[in-house]
């Protein structure tokens, strides 16, 4: 792992190389399509992005846990969590890099 981080400045910096639009415009469009995919997880719908994966929020319900330290028994809270599950396209992209 290179442990290097893209962010939303990256994302909107290689929207701005490659469509002509200004840095603004392209900052802009990058927060608007997150904003697009958060407001969708929060009503819970399952975000598709073709050749990439989907989100979706996902339920737990109330269970008992161990604290690994002392080997108590502990109730964990129900919660919702989010998933992501790539596309079978960015697995086989994956697998075929790191063989490389």
């Amino acid at each position: 792992m290179t442990g290097e981080t893209i962010t939303r400045a990256d994302l909107s910096e290689a929207v701005y190389q490659e469509v002509a639009l200004s840095r603004n415009e392209s900052a802009d469009l990058v927060e608007s399509v997150l904003e697009a995919i958060i407001e969708a997880l929060l009503r819970e719908e399952i975000v598709k992005i073709s050749s990439f994966g989907s989100f979706s929020v996902r339920q737990k319900r109330k269970r008992i846990g161990r604290n690994p330290k002392t080997g108590e028994e502990v109730t964990i809270l129900p919660r919702r969590v989010l998933v992501f599950r790539p596309s079978h396209v960015l697995k086989n992209k994956i697998n075929q890099d790191s063989e490389e």
